[in-house]
């Protein structure tokens, strides 16, 4: 299977406010949940892959694209025998799937993806 990209989360110091952004900008459709980690939101794009956006405590906003990938932990173990550093391993994300978020060697986040079933 070919990894492509399959989703994009949005980590903001300012939800609130980049909610209203980038929905006033695309007419995107974005509804609040509440999730064990916080609020989170879904953004529907009406094409391409799906997204979402939650609050970074840390106070820098950025974008982290997440690839797909047909076995997770061989996927995350091979990103750092390359040199990845990992922030999360293996998280459970419930009836959705499972991921990994790590960082590549030149320090740009990005998340591996394997969605359940």
């Amino acid at each position: 299977m070919p990894n492509p990209f399959a989703y994009a989360e949005l980590h903001t110091s300012q939800p609130e406010s980049i909610r209203s952004f980038y929905g006033s900008l695309f007419d995107w459709e974005l509804t609040e949940e509440e999730t064990q980690m916080g609020p989170y939101t879904m953004i529907d794009t009406k094409e391409g892959f799906p997204a979402g956006l939650m609050a970074n405590a840390n106070g820098s906003s950025h974008w982290v694209p997440y690839v797909q990938v047909d076995d997770l932990e061989a996927a995350t173990a091979r990103a750092k025998e390359l040199g990845a550093r990992a922030v999360h391993e293996l998280v459970e994300v419930p009836d959705a799937g499972r991921f990994s978020l790590l960082t590549d060697p030149a320090g740009a986040t990005f998340g591996l993806w394997k969605p359940k079933g």
